[in-house]
């Protein structure tokens, strides 16, 4: 009876569907054949072309006579088409997989006596109890293609001289160089200054910028919650107002609101015979400016937030600190603080992570100005990713940016790994399950 599963498995490894008409599942082994010569007519005229691309990212650049571009070369488009033909090539290799154990384990219910599912069968079956793995296929396809190739693309850019004003194509190709283009970033003067400079910057802003507004956010959600608090329902909606703003008005407006010129804050300073502040003009004020402006965007989240969770903290629990005695500063700390924290943890740390890559709250008020004198394309306020936003698209250099946007996904990544598994939210999640 063994010689079943021997014989699919053995045919459906010689060629797919082979396995399934031997189990007397035609259509399905059409249907597997009908992929087999997909594959085989697809990647007999492109495999051979996007090896070749992937390891020589081209020989010869095109050149440009009388206003045309004669054929040649482009580097990028051979290392994009390149990676989309071999993730097919990976996406072949798994449906190949498929059709090896789907003959397997039809073979082995042979054996054991059950009729092998009719093609209607097997669609039903897909439906009824695999339902959830097709349907979330099409996504995990849209995903592969528009969020994991564009990542691959960029490491893989990290790793080559993809940079103006010598190596853009089409004039001329681009060249694999290793980890040369960290090894610059790290060690020359030039680039390592002004790496480590925003590097410092962007982990400042990213704690205070967190801090503020997660504590101010407490602290006013905690005053609303007070008993003999009148109009609770109005002073939500006054203080939600600025989330509920779009963030690019509101920073727009702050942007001109703090002008050192024509701005309204400086004006109001000189009714009073008070100096204006070059709040984005001064490395120093700009970072304040920055801060203070998050803070007014930010606290309303934070105050929703825990203003949802004090009303899930059961009443008994300050009943039984009051009879113990405990003051309100004793309630806050052993009650409230604990039930909020454990509940908002995880939120706490993507924050975090969400500021390191808050282009909007630095783009938008200051550019990353005002400008440093001895930083390579970045100003005082630039974070990690908004130096990447000026380094791709105002100075081309590709592969630098693609180096700092593997060193921001480095840094997040290990963060919130490392402290979202030491919360107590992490450790405790089965009991609350």
């Amino acid at each position: 009876m063994k010689g079943y599963r021997i014989k699919a498995t053995i045919l459906s490894i010689f060629s797919m569907g082979l396995g399934q008409i031997y189990n007397r599942q035609i259509i399905k082994g059409i249907v597997f054949l009908l992929v087999e010569a997909w594959g085989i007519f697809y990647f007999s005229g492109t495999l051979g072309r996007a090896l070749w691309g992937i390891v020589t990212l081209g020989d010869e650049p095109r050149r440009l006579v009388k206003g045309k571009w004669l054929e040649g070369d482009h580097s990028i488009f051979i290392l994009v088409q390149s990676l989309i033909t071999l993730l097919f090539l990976a996406l072949f290799i798994a449906v190949y997989i498929m059709n090896i154990r789907d003959a397997y384990k039809t073979a082995r219910n042979r054996e054991e006596g059950r009729k092998p599912n009719n093609f209607k069968q097997s669609v039903r079956y897909v439906l009824d109890y695999k339902f959830a793995q097709s349907f979330l296929s099409l996504p995990a396809l849209g995903i592969l293609f528009f969020t994991i190739m564009p990542i691959m693309f960029m490491i893989m850019l990290a790793f080559t001289n993809y940079s103006a004003p010598n190596h853009i194509p089409p004039a001329k190709l681009v060249d694999w160089v290793g980890f040369q283009t960290f090894r610059d970033l790290l060690s020359l003067k030039t680039w390592s200054h002004t790496f480590f400079g925003v590097l410092t910057w962007t982990i400042i802003w990213a704690v205070l910028s967190t801090l503020t507004t997660y504590l101010g956010g407490m602290l006013v959600a905690l005053l609303i919650n007070q008993q003999g608090i009148k109009f609770k329902g109005l002073w939500r909606t006054i203080l939600v107002i600025p989330y509920a703003i779009p963030q690019l008005i509101s920073l727009l407006v702050m942007r001109n609101m703090f002008n050192g010129q024509f701005g309204p804050i400086n004006q109001y300073f000189s009714y009073f015979g008070l100096a204006g502040l070059p709040w984005l003009t001064d490395p120093f004020w700009a970072k304040v400016t920055v801060i203070v402006v998050n803070m007014w965007v930010g606290i309303p989240v934070s105050m929703i937030l825990i203003m949802g969770i004090l009303t899930t903290i059961p009443k008994d629990m300050y009943e039984a600190a009051e009879m113990d005695g405990a003051s309100g500063y004793q309630k806050f700390r052993i009650v409230t603080l604990p039930m909020v924290l454990f509940s908002t943890a995880p939120t706490l740390i993507m924050q975090f992570a969400g500021n390191i890559n808050n282009f909007n709250a630095i783009y938008l008020l200051t550019s990353g100005n005002p400008v440093v004198g001895d930083y390579q394309y970045a100003g005082a306020t630039d974070l990690l990713v908004t130096w990447l936003y000026k380094l791709t698209l105002d100075q081309n250099k590709y592969n630098m940016a693609s180096a700092v946007g593997i060193i921001i996904f480095l840094i997040i990544a290990s963060f919130s790994i490392y402290n979202y598994r030491r919360t107590k939210s992490f450790k405790e999640e089965d009991m609350i399950q």
